[in-house]
């Protein structure tokens, strides 16, 4: 069985026809709805809040992977779990207390994780990791879009790899930003095990085999 976790992200559906857009990644196939939380603080971009986070549970197929770009976000991650969100990612740098806000999120029955900004040193959160479930590479810049992949950001993702292995934890590995059919496969390689993709899947003349594609099957 293929252990590669699909998250498309709604951020590249039809917000016109949001049940649509959520309804169909369990038809294709995919493992998880990415919801993007922007502030328009922490990043320049605003896009939507606990309200549609708990339309899009009420409606989903799928768990939820929530990814908040907003500033103090120990302020708000319990109501995002009381929402629906099963899986909440934020920067550490933007929290006054990462450890505990972790510590959080899984002590409210979701899974928790930490997300790592292409100029952001994986070494300066690494000792993140024991308390998390997730670690989120960010192969673009979160908040920003139109950007293409970033290849450096890898060497996180192997960084990554080597001291979960060492430290004997029990993380995966997420990324986001820029990865499609062309690049899915040197993202697998790294180590990555969870890929969100936007535009790729919702785009896709043939989303179901996209997902196929970005999972490692033909």
């Amino acid at each position: 069985m293929n252990d590669i976790i699909v998250s498309p992200s709604i951020l590249a559906g039809d917000f016109a026809n949001m049940e649509k857009s959520v309804r169909a990644l369990g038809d294709w196939g995919a493992d998880y709805v990415h919801c993007d939380v922007m502030d328009g603080v922490y990043v320049k971009n605003l896009t939507f809040g606990m309200p549609m986070i708990a339309a899009i549970k009420k409606i989903s197929p799928l768990p939820l992977d929530v990814h908040l770009m907003i500033t103090e976000p120990e302020r708000y991650v319990a109501e995002f779990v009381r929402c629906g969100a099963d899986i909440v990612t934020f920067h550490p740098d933007a929290s006054k207390r990462p450890a505990e806000t972790l510590d959080e999120i899984r002590a409210l029955g979701a899974k928790a994780g930490i997300v790592i900004n292409p100029n952001v040193s994986f070494d300066e959160y690494k000792h993140l990791l024991v308390k998390c479930d997730v670690l989120l590479v960010m192969s673009v810049y979160a908040g920003l879009g139109g950007q293409k992949f970033i290849p450096e950001t890898l060497d996180t993702v192997r960084a990554a790899v080597k001291y979960i292995k060492e430290n004997a934890l029990d993380v995966i590995i997420e990324i986001d930003g820029g990865v499609g059919e062309s690049n899915a496969a040197i993202v697998r390689e790294a180590g990555v095990r969870m890929i969100v993709a936007g535009s790729a899947v919702y785009k896709s003349d043939d989303p179901a085999r996209t997902v196929r594609v970005l999972r490692g099957e033909r």
